[in-house]
């Protein structure tokens, strides 16, 4: 991806992002839960997300999590990776984002937002640089400023990471 593939306003908006705040089935995960008879079992976390997370948060930056589900897994992984703001069993994800919003300080515009689904839309709706992964639903794709070309799951928060820390320094995103 090049950064004049973007356009001068999502790179603007990229510049200003301070505090990645993600959702966590379908976009650090493909989606899919196992659930074995005591519950649910497993879920699958992709290495170059994990990556591509320590690097934001090495060059300074925060990271949040967002989740409509209670999950040990989940939240295992988010302490594993140091990500600063955990948020499960969330019902209204426009609130708790209202809510990170004054427990940091930041504005909207220096925010950026991963999500797939529905319960995504509200928080997208009012960040900075809201960002669907490639694929979400449609109601998403109407409101992103970016797209990813790669599946929840399956590396695309490292392509967002990798373009925020590119914009930032004024470099060219491959």
């Amino acid at each position: 991806m090049n950064m004049e593939q973007l356009g001068p306003d999502i790179i603007a908006a990229a510049r200003r992002v301070e505090l990645l705040v993600l959702d966590c089935d379908g976009v650090l995960t493909d989606g899919r839960l196992y659930f074995s008879s005591e519950g649910e079992a497993m879920k699958s976390f992709h290495v170059h997300d994990g990556q591509g997370i320590v690097s934001w948060q090495h060059a300074g930056f925060r990271t949040g999590i967002i989740t409509g589900r209670t999950s040990p897994i989940a939240r295992a992984r988010a302490e594993e990776l140091g990500i600063e703001f955990f948020l499960e069993s969330v019902k209204d994800k426009a609130a708790a984002l209202d809510d990170l919003i004054g427990k940091t300080g930041l504005s909207a515009s220096q925010i950026a937002y991963v999500g797939d689904d529905l319960a995504d839309l509200g928080p997208m709706r009012r960040v900075g640089f809201p960002v669907a992964v490639n694929n979400s639903v449609a109601e998403l794709l109407d409101v992103a400023a970016l797209v990813t070309s790669k599946n929840g799951g399956f590396g695309a928060v490292r392509e967002v990471v990798d373009l925020l820390l590119k914009a930032k320094e004024g470099a060219d995103v491959e």
